[in-house]
């Protein structure tokens, strides 16, 4: 099967269309991708229910569909560094469904493992537990939280084959793991493209039966999203 497309554009052909999900991997400017988002943004379709830890800043990453009201709801972990995210989420222009951050991960994990549903402790006796069903195990207080799984899932690596077979480098690993196997069909943008039979299979993070369709990623920027130095003595 043929999995490199020459394009983001070819890649998402026949995949996108209004009002589906979309779990986007990533964390803050880390390891997000950029091309495949840019080429969402100029899609146009609109309506978008987006997985995604956080949503980028204003002017890039999933901030870019934010500026354009392309996305109707977010499932995140943390909504800061954004002003335009938490400007349409105070104004009741986006709904948002808070997840704790390791809770989020596992509800992607579990949807990819096709488990329906999992307990956790997390979040019992706070906002977070309303409405949803409790239970009790050894004498502990359980919430029931539901696996993910999306329409489409766009995740960064660092190298891949052919076949689809991924690594990520780093911290740039974070949620992408998890988000490449909650798609029904699953798009990754690389930033190396080797030969086969190039990647050590005890290396290999994601496995290419995960991987629908591959790109050669075009934006590379490594964007820092608050640059800290010391001064000089």
């Amino acid at each position: 099967m043929q999995k490199v497309y020459e394009n983001a554009a070819l890649a998402l052909n026949g995949l996108l269309f209004d009002g589906m999900t979309i779990a986007a991997g990533g964390f803050g400017l880390c390891g997000i991708p950029e091309t495949l988002i840019g080429a969402i943004r100029e899609s146009g379709i609109r309506n978008l229910a987006i997985v995604s830890n956080n949503a980028g800043v204003d002017d890039y990453g999933l901030g870019l569909l934010l500026k354009t009201r392309q996305v109707r709801k977010m499932i995140s972990s943390y909504v800061g560094e954004n002003r335009e995210f938490e400007r349409q989420y105070l104004a009741g222009e986006l709904e948002l469904e808070f997840n704790p951050q390791g809770t989020l991960a596992e509800r992607l994990r579990a949807g990819g493992a096709g488990i329906a549903g999992f307990y956790t402790k997390t979040g019992v006796g706070t906002v977070v537990a309303e409405g949803k069903e409790e239970r009790t195990f050894n004498g502990e207080r359980y919430i029931l939280e539901t696996g993910i799984t999306v329409d489409l899932a766009i995740v960064k690596a660092w190298k891949s084959d052919p076949f689809g077979n991924l690594l990520y480098r780093k911290a740039a690993r974070n949620f992408n793991p998890m988000v490449s196997t909650a798609g029904r069909v699953t798009v990754a943008e690389v930033e190396h493209l080797v030969g086969e039979g190039e990647l050590e299979p005890d290396h290999i993070h994601t496995a290419s039966i995960y991987v629908n369709r591959l790109i050669l990623a075009v934006q590379n920027q490594k964007r820092i999203e608050k640059r800290t130095v010391s001064r000089e003595p």
